[in-house]
C-alpha cells in the first residue's frame, strides 16, 4: 500500500556557517550599546534605577530588583558580565554621557536560527526616546544582517503594557498568550509573545532608519508605519 503523502514545510538551506551574538561594542548615533563591566557600571546603573518610587517602578515585571545597595548591584552584574545566554550589554547614552540602562540576547538557538530581545530596562528620563528605538536596531542589524537568523523574539509579562506597545511598535507581531507561563516574585505572570522574520526585516529596517535618522522631529509614527509589514 503506498504512503499518503502529508504537508510539508518549505526545505530550509543550512548555512554554511553559524555564529552567535559578538560581545563587542554596538555604535550608533545615540547610544553605544558595551559588555558589562560591574566594577565600572555600577554606580551609575543602581543610581538610574533606584532611589525614588518612579524609578524604581521599572522593576515590577522585571524577575529580578530592585537591589536594596550598589553593593548588591554590583554582585549581580558579576554574573550577568559571565553569563553568555542570556548575552547582556549596558546602555551608554552619548548625549548625557551616562549609563542608562540595559540588554540582552537570549534564548540563542543558533541550530534554529532564532534568539531573543530582552532583559531590556532603562532609566526612566530616557524612556519614550531614541534610546531602545536605536538600541533595538543595532540589534535587530546583528541577528538579521550578519547571523542571518530567521526569527527574533519579544516575550513580556501580558500585563507590561508598556513592553507590549514597544513590540509592536518595533515592527514585531503579536502570535498570542502563553497563560499560567510563568511564577516571578510569587505572582502568575501570563506572557505575551511577539516575534519578528527575516522576511518582515527589510522593511523594518528602513521604516526605523527613517523614524531614527531622516526624521529628527518624529513626525512620523512609527508604529504605524511598522503596521504595514506583515
Amino acid at each position: 500500500m503506498a504512503c499518503l503523502a502529508l504537508p510539508l514545510g518549505a526545505v530550509i538551506e543550512s548555512p554554511a556557517h553559524v555564529d552567535v551574538p559578538r560581545q563587542t561594542n554596538y555604535e550608533g548615533e545615540f547610544i553605544i550599546l558595551s559588555p558589562v563591566n560591574p566594577q565600572a557600571d555600577a554606580d551609575e546603573l543602581y543610581e538610574c534605577a533606584h532611589g525614588s518610587a518612579l524609578k524604581e517602578q521599572m522593576w515590577t515585571y522585571m524577575s529580578y530588583g530592585p537591589f536594596d545597595s550598589v553593593h548588591s548591584m554590583r554582585r549581580w552584574l558579576e554574573d550577568r558580565a559571565e553569563s553568555k545566554d542570556p548575552l547582556f550589554f549596558t546602555v551608554h547614552h552619548r548625549k548625557s554621557r551616562r549609563r542608562v540602562g540595559m540588554v540582552s540576547f537570549l534564548n540563542i538557538a543558533t541550530d534554529m536560527r532564532r534568539l531573543e530581545l530582552g532583559h531590556i530596562w532603562y532609566a526612566p528620563d530616557i524612556q519614550r526616546s531614541n534610546v531602545n528605538t536605536e538600541a533595538i536596531y543595532l540589534m535587530l542589524c546583528e541577528t538579521f544582517d550578519r547571523l542571518k537568523n530567521r526569527r527574533v523574539e519579544w516575550k513580556c509579562d501580558s500585563l507590561n503594557e508598556r513592553s507590549r506597545l514597544a513590540a509592536r511598535r518595533l515592527g514585531f507581531q503579536f502570535e498570542g498568550i502563553f497563560r499560567q507561563h510563568m511564577i516571578v516574585k510569587g505572582r502568575n505572570r501570563d506572557t505575551a509573545w511577539y516575534s519578528m522574520l527575516d522576511t518582515e526585516w527589510t522593511g523594518v529596517k528602513q521604516n526605523i532608519k527613517m523614524w531614527l535618522y531622516q526624521d529628527p522631529n518624529h513626525q512620523l509614527s512609527l508604529t504605524t508605519l511598522n503596521s504595514k509589514i506583515q
